[in-house]
C-alpha cells in the first residue's frame, strides 16, 4: 500500500530482475504464490525459482514476454504459474530491469456477460473497453480491449494497469483512475505509447467514468478507449514543423544552425541525432556537385534524449571518413533520404565496417535509423542522421517526409549561414590587408591601436592610420564607411589610399577633407543605378602634430570629436567643429588648433565603440573618459581597458576602431634655423654654418650630402622664389631633414634637362642624394623638403 495506490498489493505476484538476473524486488504476493519472504531471495539469482534450474529459462526477444513457467515452492512441490514480463528502461540510460507480475485469484471471476453487474463490458462493442474495480484490479474487457492488450482478458484478471502496461504511461494511467475514483468525477487522458498487443505506438483518448452500484456508490472505473493516431501524428508533425521555422536559423552561424536542427528533433522527433557537414572547399569555392563515398564529413553537433549524448563516438569538430555501405555514404551518394532497421535490416548491413559502432548500438538498443541528406540551392552540404532507440516504433514514410521538411528548412539556414561566414571571412581578409598590419614608429608619437569587427553584422568599414609627414610631423586619421560587407571593406580601401595620396602633398586637414568629401560625392555617382546616385556615406577625423612646434590642428567629417588627456589633467573631449559628413558635397570644413603639451594623449575612435542599444553617444564618451583616466603602463594596455569598459560581453555590434597616440616633443636642441640673404655669393658662408651644426650634432657622416643639399635648395630659392627666405634643419636618432622655406606659391618640380643645358640637374641631384624629398604649401608660401637617412652613412 502506497500514496500512489493505497490498497491491498497483495493480490498481485510481483518481482523486479535485473539486466544480470538477479531478483532486485519481492512483493508480498509473490511471497504468498510461492512462499519465500524477501529476505530469501532479493540478491540472488532468478533462476532458483525455476523448477528444473535454467533449463525453462525464457528469452525474451522484445519488450514484453508471457507464458506460463514451473516454479518451485519454498517447500519443495512445483508450481505452472502465467507470467507477464515487461522490459523497463532506466531513465538515467542506465541498465534496464525486468517487471514480472501475475495475478492472484480465490474463486471464479464475475461473469461480464451479467447485465446486472455494475462492472460488466460489452464483449462486442467497436470500442475498446475496460473495466476496473474498487482496487483498481482488471475486472472485464471487451474483445477490442483484449486486442490492444495483446493478452486474453482471462488472463489479464486481477492485474493492476500499471501491471498490464509495464511502461510509465500505465503508472500514469493508473493515477488517473485513482482520482476518478476517489472523487467521482470523469477525466479525458490522452497518451502516446505502445500497448503490449501493438507493433507501433498509438495515439489514445482514454476516457475514464466512475462505475456505480445501484445504491450510487462508485465501485470500479470504466474506461473506454479511441484511438486518433492520425489526428495526432498530423498534428505533432505541423507544430513540429513550425517550430523548426522559428528555432532553426537564429543566427547566421553554421555551427549554432545546426545544433538548432539537432535540438528541434530530439525529443519530439528522434532519440539521438547527428549533423555532419562537408568541410568547405579551398579558396571558398561551393561544394561538389556530385558526392563520391568514400566521403569525409565533419561532426558540427548532435543531440540526445541522455545527458551528454553517449551514443555518439565523434565529438563535434572531429572528422571522419565513412565509406561506401555506410549510412552516411549512401545517402549523400544517393541524393535521398535511406531507412534502416535492426536487428536484421540494412542497419546491420551499413554497421559491418565498423564493430565500435555496432556495439554502441547494441548498448542503446537502436532500431531505426534514417539519413537525410542536407541539400539547398542544388548543392549538397552534408547529412543528418537519425535514430530511435528509445521511441519504439520506426520510422515510416510519413516520417521521412516530415524529416526532408525540417532539413531542407535547416539546409537553407546553414547555407545562408555558410556563405554569410564566406562573404564575412573575404570581408575581412580584405580590410585586413587594407588597414595597417603596424603603425609607423615615429619621433613625433608613439601609438597603439585596436579593431574588432562586428559581432553579428559583419565586417565594416571603420580604419585608422598613422601617416608620417615632411618636417618630423604626423597625421592620424579614423574614419567610418556606413555599412558592412566586402563592398564597406573595399570603399574604406579607397578612402584610405586617398587619404594617404592628399597626406603626401601635405594639404591642411580642412582641404584634406574638402577633396575626401568630393571623392566621395563620386563614388555614390558610381555606386547609383538607373541614373540615380548611390549612397556611400562616411565620417572621418584628421588630426596633423608638429613635434617642433608641439601643435596639433584637427577637423573632423561627421565624426565623433576625439578624447585628449594632457599630462596631469583628467580627460576631456575636445571642442572641435563637427563638419558635415562625408559626400554631402559643397560644405565647408573648419579645422582648429591646440598646443599639445609632450605627453599629451590623444584618443581617436569610431562611433561603435561609444555608441549601442543600451546608450547613446554621451553616455558611451563619459565611459571612454573614465576608463582612459585610470592609470596604465602602456598604450596597448589603454586599449585593452578602454575595450573591456565600452563593450558588451558577447562583442560589439559595430565595427570599432581605436587609436591612441602619446606626443613627443623634439628638443629645440635638434632643431637648426637661418635667414638667407638675397644675395647668391653668401650661399657659401651658410653651407659653412651648417657643416658646423652638423659637427656640433655629431653627424659629421652626412656633412658632405648635406651641404650639396643645402646649396641647391638656398640657390633654387634666392634665384625663383620670394624673400624673406628661411634654412632649418631637424634631426633625431635616423633622419635628417633639410627644409628651405620662401614666400613664392610656385612650386618646383623636376624636369630632363638636355646634353648642352648649364642647369635643371638641381633637383634630379637632390632627389638622387636624398631618401625622398618634396614641397608642402604653407600660409605664407611653400617649403621645400628633403630627408637623408642618417643610419645609412654610418
Amino acid at each position: 500500500m502506497t500514496p500512489v495506490y493505497p490498497f491491498d498489493d497483495a493480490a498481485t505476484a510481483r518481482a523486479v530482475i535485473s539486466e544480470d538476473g538477479t531478483l532486485a524486488e519481492w512483493s508480498e504476493g509473490a511471497g504468498l504464490l510461492l512462499g519465500h519472504t524477501a529476505d530469501d531471495v532479493v540478491g540472488g539469482p532468478y533462476t532458483r525459482l525455476l523448477a528444473d534450474g535454467t533449463a525453462d529459462r525464457p528469452s525474451p526477444g522484445g519488450p514484453r514476454w508471457d507464458g506460463t513457467l514451473t516454479l518451485r515452492h519454498r517447500d519443495g512441490h512445483t508450481v505452472d504459474v502465467w507470467l507477464l514480463a515487461h522490459h523497463r528502461q532506466a531513465e538515467d540510460g542506465g541498465p534496464g530491469d525486468w517487471l514480472v507480475v501475475t495475478p492472484l485469484r480465490s474463486g471464479e471471476p464475475r461473469s461480464p456477460q451479467d447485465p446486472t453487474d455494475p462492472l460488466a463490458t460489452p464483449a462486442h462493442s467497436p470500442c475498446a473497453i475496460a473495466v476496473y474495480d474498487d482496487r483498481l484490479r482488471l475486472a472485464g474487457a471487451n474483445d477490442a480491449m483484449a486486442e490492444v492488450m495483446g493478452l486474453p482478458p482471462a488472463r489479464a484478471l486481477g492485474l493492476r494497469p500499471s501491471e498490464i502496461g509495464g511502461k510509465p504511461e500505465s503508472a500514469d494511467m493508473e493515477r488517473h483512475m485513482l482520482r476518478v475514483l476517489t472523487t467521482g468525477r470523469a477525466e479525458d487522458v490522452q497518451t502516446y505509447a505502445r500497448s503490449g498487443g501493438e507493433d507501433r505506438a498509438h495515439a489514445w483518448l482514454a476516457r475514464m467514468a466512475p462505475v456505480r452500484d445501484a445504491a450510487g456508490r462508485v465501485c470500479g472505473v470504466s474506461v473506454a478507449a479511441h484511438d486518433f493516431t492520425d489526428n495526432y501524428l498530423a498534428r505533432e508533425r505541423l507544430q513540429l514543423v513550425n517550430e523548426a521555422g522559428t528555432r532553426i536559423g537564429t543566427t547566421l552561424d553554421v555551427t549554432r544552425t545546426a545544433q538548432e536542427l539537432a535540438d528541434v528533433c530530439v525529443p519530439a522527433f528522434a532519440d539521438f541525432v547527428t549533423v555532419d557537414l562537408l568541410d568547405p572547399q579551398e579558396h571558398g569555392g561551393e561544394p561538389p556537385a556530385t558526392i563520391t563515398a568514400p566521403v569525409g564529413l565533419r561532426r558540427i553537433a548532435h543531440q540526445s534524449i541522455n545527458p551528454g549524448v553517449p551514443e555518439a563516438l565523434l565529438a563535434p569538430g572531429r572528422t571522419l571518413v565513412y565509406p561506401p555501405s555506410s549510412p552516411q555514404a549512401d545517402s549523400l551518394t544517393a541524393g535521398h533520404t535511406i531507412v534502416s532497421s535492426a536487428p536484421g535490416g540494412d542497419l546491420d548491413q551499413w554497421l559491418s565496417w565498423d564493430p565500435v559502432r555496432t556495439e554502441r548500438i547494441r548498448e542503446y538498443g537502436i532500431h531505426s535509423s534514417m539519413s537525410v541528406p542536407i541539400q539547398a540551392r542544388g548543392l549538397t552540404l552534408g547529412v543528418a542522421v537519425l535514430h530511435r532507440h528509445r521511441r519504439p516504433d520506426p520510422f515510416t514514410p510519413d516520417d521521412v517526409l516530415l524529416a526532408e521538411e525540417i532539413t531542407t528548412r535547416a539546409a537553407v539556414c546553414i547555407d545562408n549561414a555558410r556563405r554569410y561566414s564566406r562573404e564575412r571571412e573575404t570581408a575581412l581578409a580584405l580590410q585586413r590587408s587594407l588597414l595597417p598590419r603596424s603603425l609607423p614608429r615615429t619621433a613625433a608619437l608613439e601609438a597603439a591601436s585596436r579593431y574588432l569587427p562586428a559581432a553579428r553584422a559583419g565586417v565594416g568599414g571603420d580604419w585608422f592610420d598613422v601617416i608620417p609627414l615632411s618636417g618630423m610631423r604626423v597625421a592620424m586619421v579614423v574614419g567610418d564607411v556606413v555599412g558592412h560587407g566586402v563592398q564597406a571593406s573595399a570603399t574604406m580601401g579607397r578612402l584610405r589610399t586617398a587619404v594617404r595620396t592628399l597626406a603626401d602633398i601635405d594639404l591642411a586637414p580642412d582641404e584634406l577633407l574638402t577633396h575626401l568629401d568630393d571623392l566621395v560625392v563620386r563614388l555614390s555617382a558610381e555606386a547609383g543605378s538607373e541614373g540615380r546616385p548611390g549612397e556611400v556615406d562616411s565620417s572621418c577625423l584628421y588630426a596633423v602634430y608638429d613635434p617642433v612646434s608641439r601643435r596639433c590642428t584637427l577637423a573632423r567629417a561627421g565624426h565623433p570629436a576625439p578624447v585628449m588627456i594632457r599630462p596631469g589633467r583628467a580627460p576631456e573631449l575636445v571642442e572641435l567643429p563637427a563638419g558635415p559628413a562625408l559626400g554631402m558635397g559643397g560644405l565647408p570644413f573648419e579645422s582648429a588648433e591646440f598646443d599639445l603639451p609632450e605627453g599629451t594623449v590623444l584618443a581617436l575612435y569610431t562611433d561603435g565603440l561609444i555608441e549601442n542599444l543600451d546608450r547613446d553617444e554621451a553616455v558611451g564618451q563619459e565611459l571612454l573618459c573614465d576608463a582612459l583616466a585610470a592609470p596604465s603602463n602602456s598604450l596597448d594596455e589603454a586599449c585593452d581597458r578602454v575595450l573591456h569598459a565600452l563593450l558588451p560581453p558577447g562583442g560589439a555590434p559595430d565595427d570599432v576602431a581605436l587609436l591612441l597616440a602619446r606626443t613627443q616633443g623634439l628638443p629645440a636642441s635638434q632643431v637648426a634655423t637661418w635667414d638667407i640673404p638675397a644675395d647668391p655669393s653668401l650661399v657659401a658662408p651658410i653651407r659653412k654654418q651648417v657643416v658646423e651644426q652638423l659637427d656640433a650634432w655629431r653627424l659629421t657622416e652626412a656633412a658632405f650630402t648635406t651641404e650639396l643639399v643645402v646649396s641647391e635648395l638656398v640657390t633654387n630659392a634666392i634665384r625663383y622664389g620670394a624673400h624673406p627666405i628661411r634654412l632649418r634643419l631637424i634631426h633625431d636618432a635616423t633622419t635628417l631633414i633639410c627644409e628651405v622655406s620662401d614666400t613664392s606659391h610656385t612650386a618646383p618640380h623636376l624636369r630632363r634637362a638636355k646634353t648642352w643645358d648649364e642647369g635643371g640637374r638641381g633637383l634630379l641631384l637632390v632627389a638622387q642624394l636624398t631618401q625622398r624629398w618634396g614641397s608642402r604649401h604653407t600660409a605664407e608660401g611653400k617649403t621645400i623638403w628633403a630627408e637623408l637617412t642618417l643610419l645609412d652613412l654610418e
